[in-house]
């Protein structure tokens, strides 16, 4: 068997156990609604509930468990413009890129979007009624930590566009009205919030989440389009996935609200775009049928991921850890070496932070296939020296 999976209490843990990570998901699993779990091979420790991690609730949503950057995804996108094209002109490319979109701490954009989403009734509920105006500013922003627009190509020479960010402020601050209403403590090895579904509290919350969601996916709709029109392309296919959200599935023939954090939905023919890091590739995956899906003892590993797969390299370094020890000379040297244009990031969010994307893959077994291999050739994060507030 290609894959690396051990059970661990009965959870399945894909890679490199983290300590702290399985010790967070075994205490998830404590929670009376908690049905099944498992720990993508890309896991680490988060807070309350570890990202990577993967847990189905019987009529229950954890807003722990989707975590501070509610909707948190990825999108990528094919143009039709020439390989060649691009690279001849990705220095001035990225340089449009970093001053026609906002990167950053509390950055607003430049160019205010009117959205159809600002109509929805969801933001009269009392945890959002007050963050209309700040995620109208907001809307097509991408922040900072590891959020990224990149420019790639493929295996055939063509050109993509990837991008990684979530709900901004937005997320950040609803989950931090509910942790304040009900009295949980915010921390990494703290009991996660969960909410009963039959509870008005649960439900409110199920609003406010698909609210985020719907408000992720108008911000990198609109950040893909811009870059495409920057380029001066036209956007030919996309992919894209929440990987920080919960979803209403049948596990097993059972109902189940499936909470995913940092874990990419997969299931049998759906498409993912899952990112390496500044230097190195990114993928589009496909989740792969269940007879041709890698087995153990007798049951196709698919089922063991609750359909999910990692959503990047996964972090070994920590932040602090990274500034302290590592250079900014070796970060470009990586990412001058893997012919990459950057503008913008800092040590933190350097390759020598993460595991390599194919090692995670492999341990993570035959429950998806890759598409495509995405070659960075430009990368814009947000500068030196920024802290991303908005956590998970």
């Amino acid at each position: 068997m290609s894959a690396k999976v051990q059970f661990i209490e009965g959870i399945p843990v894909f890679g490199e156990p983290q300590e702290s990570a399985v010790t967070q998901i075994k205490n998830c699993m404590r929670h009376k609604n908690a049905y099944r779990a498992a720990l993508m091979a890309d896991h680490h420790v988060g807070y309350a509930v570890p990202i990577g991690g993967v847990i189905a609730y019987y009529d229950a949503i954890s807003p722990s468990g989707v975590g501070f950057d509610i909707a948190c995804g990825n999108k990528a996108v094919r143009l039709d413009v020439p390989a060649e094209e691009v690279r001849a002109n990705i220095g001035r490319i990225m340089d449009d890129i970093v001053s026609q979109i906002s990167f950053g701490l509390g950055r607003v954009n430049k160019e205010p979007v009117d959205h159809p989403l600002f109509d929805d009734p969801a933001w009269k509920l009392e945890p959002v009624r007050d963050l209309k105006q700040m995620a109208y500013e907001q809307l097509g922003t991408v922040g900072s930590g590891n959020h990224y627009v990149d420019i790639f190509v493929d295996e055939e020479d063509r050109v993509w566009v990837g991008v990684h960010f979530g709900s901004r402020g937005l997320g950040h601050r609803t989950l931090t009205w509910f942790l304040k209403k009900t009295g949980t403590k915010d921390g990494m090895m703290v009991d996660p919030l969960v909410l009963p579904l039959k509870e008005e509290l649960g439900q409110l919350y199920l609003q406010c989440m698909h609210l985020a969601g719907r408000y992720a996916y108008a911000g990198r709709d609109w950040v893909c389009e811009k870059v495409a029109k920057i380029i001066g392309a036209n956007i030919v296919e996309e992919v894209h996935n929440h990987h920080n959200f919960a979803w209403k599935e049948t596990i097993d023939g059972v109902e189940v609200w499936v909470v995913r954090k940092g874990a990419t939905p997969s299931y049998p023919g759906q498409k993912s775009f899952v990112g390496g890091t500044m230097g190195e590739p990114a993928v589009i995956l496909e989740g792969v049928a269940p007879e041709k899906s890698e087995k153990y003892q007798n049951v196709p590993l698919l089922h063991y991921t609750l359909f999910s797969t990692v959503h990047g390299a996964g972090r070994v370094l920590g932040r602090n850890q990274a500034k302290r020890t590592l250079s900014r000379d070796s970060m470009q040297n990586w990412v001058r070496r893997a012919g990459v244009t950057l503008r913008g990031g800092d040590v933190d969010e350097s390759p020598e932070c993460y595991k390599r994307l194919d090692e995670v893959l492999r341990h993570q077994g035959k429950t998806v296939r890759i598409l495509h291999t995405l070659k960075p050739i430009g990368v814009a994060m947000a500068g030196r020296g920024v802290v991303d507030p908005y956590k998970d």
